[in-house]
């Protein structure tokens, strides 16, 4: 019997028609400071871990990490970067990531809402982290080029996604599939297990 996720083609599951909007996650804040159980889930803390190994240098000059919600990667990716611009649509979450990071000078939280609030800067790594599935394909095709766009050359993109399909989500496999088709980048690696995707790419 094939693992779950050997069983996979690209298109078994359908993107939104409509992105999710930001009412949805704001009442999930509203109800919870940690909805997703980010800092207490075990899925979590081997999620990050694989993430942070994944890295191909050691350390980078500057990253972009969008939807950090409370900050529990945001963390984790301080200690591998000089530079770190995190941000989140939801006014709480950035709240909370930014007094968990208030110790940390290098480390900037602001509220920008995707694909609309992009910087206008340049990073050597963008780390996206399960919130691309809640797109319609539009709006995440303008993430991806976005981001590609504001990659410097050498620079590594880093994507990672719960794989199973719920009426709030697309999947993490056809949501990779979208993303690595759109970014045209050299893949690096991939890790495919039943529980999430990771891809890292690398810009030309």
């Amino acid at each position: 019997m094939r693992a779950p996720w050997e069983s996979r083609r690209a298109g078994d599951a359908q993107p939104h028609r409509r992105s999710i909007p930001p009412e949805y996650f704001e009442e999930r804040y509203a109800a919870s400071a940690d909805p997703w159980r980010l800092a207490e889930r075990w899925y979590e803390q081997r999620k990050y871990a694989l993430t942070l190994a994944s890295l191909p240098r050691p350390r980078y000059a500057s990253c972009y990490e969008p939807a950090c919600s409370i900050g529990e990667l945001t963390l984790r990716l301080a200690e591998r970067c000089d530079r770190l611009l995190a941000v989140d649509a939801t006014a709480a979450a950035v709240a909370t990531a930014a007094a968990r990071t208030a110790h940390l000078p290098h480390v900037r939280v602001e509220r920008a809402a995707l694909p609309d609030d992009l910087p206008d800067q340049t990073f050597d790594l963008v780390v996206l982290s399960e919130f691309l599935y809640y797109f319609a394909l539009p709006d995440l095709e303008r993430v991806v080029e976005g981001v590609v766009d504001r990659l410097r050359p050498g620079g590594h993109l880093v994507c990672v996604h719960h794989r199973s399909a719920s009426a709030e989500r697309w999947d993490g496999f056809n949501t990779h599939q979208a993303v690595v088709e759109k970014a045209g980048l050299a893949r690096l690696a991939h890790h495919d297990d039943v529980e999430f995707v990771l891809d890292v790419l690398e810009a030309p």
